[in-house]
C-alpha cells in the first residue's frame, strides 16, 4: 500500500472512515492552528509582506497539486510579453535537484540553462513554452523578484503557486479551483486537500474555475455558484486536448492506437479521460514530480503529460508521445478588472 496514494483517496472521499482518517483529523487540528496563526499575523500587519518595484500577480490555489496552475502561469506571462513587458516567472522549483536556497535562473528568456531534472519539471516546461519569459526558481521569492528586477529590468512578475507565500506583496491574487475535484472533503491538510481554511477567501481577487472536462457546463455552473456564495469575481479557464505528438519527431498519433498512459501529476484521472479516443491497455501513475528512469517504462506506445515528457526527452526511445492541452483564459478581463489591495 502506498500511503500517499491512500491519503489522496481520503482527501476526495467525504465518507472515508477508519483509524488513518482519525489520525489525519487529529493532525489537521495542529496544522490549522499554525496556518491560522500565520495568516492572522499578516492580516493584523504584525508581519508585513515585502514590496518590489514591479507589478506582481500570484497564481495559486487552496488545495494540494493538480489544479492546473502551470499553463495558466504561462498564458499570463505570454500576455504581458505580447504587450512588450519584461516578464519573469518565479517558482519555488519543487522537485528539481538545484538547491532552491539559491536564486536559479532557469531561463533568461532566450536560453534555457538547466534540464528538467535540475530545474524541476514545471519550471522547465514554463521555460520551454513561454518564449521571452525569464524563469527563476528560489525558496525566497522576494529575493528572486528583486534579482529579476535588478538583473533583467523586469516590470511584471508572475508568481507560480504563490497564494500561501505571503512574504512577497502581490497586486493581484488569482486562485484556481478544480471543476471536478472542488475542495475534496473540505478538510485541512493532512486530513484533506485544503492548504488553508475558507476564511482565506477574503484575500482572493479572482477565482478561476479550471474546467477539467470537454463539456464545460459543470465548470460554468460552479463559477456562477461560487460567485454568489463567496461574493467573488469568478471566471472559467477552459482546458481541452489539442493534440498528441511524438516528443522526438513531433508526429501526431493516429486515433485508436493501443497505448499505455503514464503520468506523475497531482490528479491523474482527468489526464486518462482525455485519452478516451485511444485503446488504453494500462494506466500507470507515479507520485507527483517523479524522476523517471528509462527502465521503468513498459514496451509499446506511451502517452504522458507534457510535464512528464520533459523528463523523458533524453530516453533512447521513439515511441513516447505527449498530450498537448489548449488553455483558454480571458486574461484581459483579469488585468483590467482586478481589485487593488489596500496599501
Amino acid at each position: 500500500m502506498n500511503i500517499k496514494t491512500e491519503i489522496t483517496k481520503i482527501h476526495y472521499n467525504k465518507n472515508a472512515k477508519g483509524v488513518l482518517v482519525q489520525l489525519l483529523d487529529l493532525a489537521s487540528i495542529f496544522y490549522g492552528i499554525g496556518s491560522r496563526l500565520k495568516n492572522q499575523l499578516y492580516d493584523k500587519n504584525i508581519l508585513k509582506p515585502k514590496k518590489v518595484n514591479a507589478f506582481v500577480i500570484s497564481v495559486g490555489n487552496l488545495t494540494t497539486g493538480g489544479v492546473g496552475k502551470t499553463p495558466v502561469v504561462s498564458e499570463i506571462a505570454k500576455y504581458y510579453i505580447s504587450k512588450n513587458e519584461r516578464t519573469a516567472i518565479i517558482s519555488r522549483g519543487y522537485g528539481g535537484k538545484l538547491s532552491n536556497k539559491n536564486i536559479n535562473v532557469i531561463s533568461d528568456g532566450q536560453k534555457i540553462y538547466y534540464n528538467a531534472k535540475l530545474s524541476g519539471d514545471e519550471p522547465f516546461w514554463l521555460a520551454q513554452n513561454t518564449k521571452g519569459a525569464i524563469v527563476i526558481t528560489s525558496k525566497n521569492r522576494y529575493n528572486a523578484a528583486k534579482y529579476a528586477i535588478e538583473k533583467f529590468g523586469v516590470t511584471k512578475i508572475v508568481l507560480d503557486d504563490g497564494f500561501q507565500h505571503r512574504k512577497l506583496y502581490r497586486d493581484v491574487d488569482l486562485v484556481l479551483m478544480d471543476s471536478e475535484k472542488g475542495f475534496g472533503n473540505e478538510k485541512l491538510l493532512p486530513a484533506g486537500p485544503l492548504r488553508e481554511g475558507t476564511e482565506s477567501f477574503k484575500r482572493i481577487d479572482r477565482l478561476v474555475i479550471v474546467s477539467k472536462n470537454t463539456d464545460h457546463t459543470k465548470a460554468e455552473k460552479l463559477s456562477r455558484i461560487m460567485s454568489k456564495k463567496m461574493h467573488l469575481q469568478t471566471q472559467v479557464c477552459y482546458t481541452e486536448p489539442a493534440c498528441i505528438y511524438n516528443i522526438k519527431t513531433g508526429e501526431h498519433l493516429p486515433l485508436g492506437a493501443e497505448i499505455t498512459a503514464i503520468c506523475a501529476i497531482g490528479q491523474p484521472e482527468q489526464f486518462f479521460k482525455f485519452l478516451k479516443d485511444y485503446k488504453i491497455k494500462k494506466t500507470i501513475t507515479f507520485d507527483d514530480h517523479h524522476l523517471y528512469k528509462e527502465e521503468e517504462l513498459p514496451q509499446g506506445i506511451i502517452i504522458t503529460t507534457e510535464k512528464d515528457a520533459v523528463k523523458m526527452k533524453d530516453f533512447n526511445r521513439s515511441d513516447i508521445y505527449a498530450l498537448k492541452l489548449k488553455t483558454t483564459l480571458d486574461i484581459q478581463d483579469i488585468i483590467n478588472n482586478f481589485l487593488p489591495k489596500d496599501t
